[in-house]
């Protein structure tokens, strides 16, 4: 009996839309990566891109547990000596809250070719409008 493999023109996928408000980071970021991999659909395949696309709206609403707008950091060094910078969850939240989502989806996605393209379907948005209408996404609840 051979494999079932799934071709890209027979999966099909969908809009996703989610409601940052009140919700904890990081159990947000891993219904995303889970809806963004296709990992609940049916035709999913791990060495092809089978997942849906997801919006995110209200990313500055995000919650954390105990003290992490203070003590969980964010690092990127520019190449050069000394290039290292640092900031922390909450400076990043109060100058680009989208960033904090993405970072957080980032590490949960292949670290491959796979993972980049995947992570070109995540739209985050700090407020609660979005440009995707016409897509028609559904709300999704978890």
């Amino acid at each position: 009996m051979k494999t079932y493999v799934p071709k890209k023109e027979e999966i099909e996928k969908k809009w996703w839309l989610i409601d940052a408000e009140g919700k904890i980071l990081g159990r947000l970021a891993t219904e995303i990566s889970i809806i963004l991999r296709g990992k609940r659909n049916p035709k999913y395949v791990s060495f092809m891109d089978s997942g849906d696309f997801v919006i995110v709206v209200n990313a500055e609403k995000i919650k954390v547990s105990g003290n992490k707008l203070e003590q969980k950091k964010y690092y990127s060094h520019s190449g050069y000596p000394g290039g290292i910078k640092e900031k922390t969850l909450k400076e990043l939240l109060d100058k680009e809250p989208e960033e904090v989502i993405r970072k957080a989806v980032h590490g949960m996605v292949p670290k491959n070719k796979l993972g980049r393209a995947i992570l070109k379907k995540l739209k985050v948005y700090s407020g609660p409008n979005h440009p995707h209408d016409s897509q028609k996404p559904q709300e999704y609840q978890f």
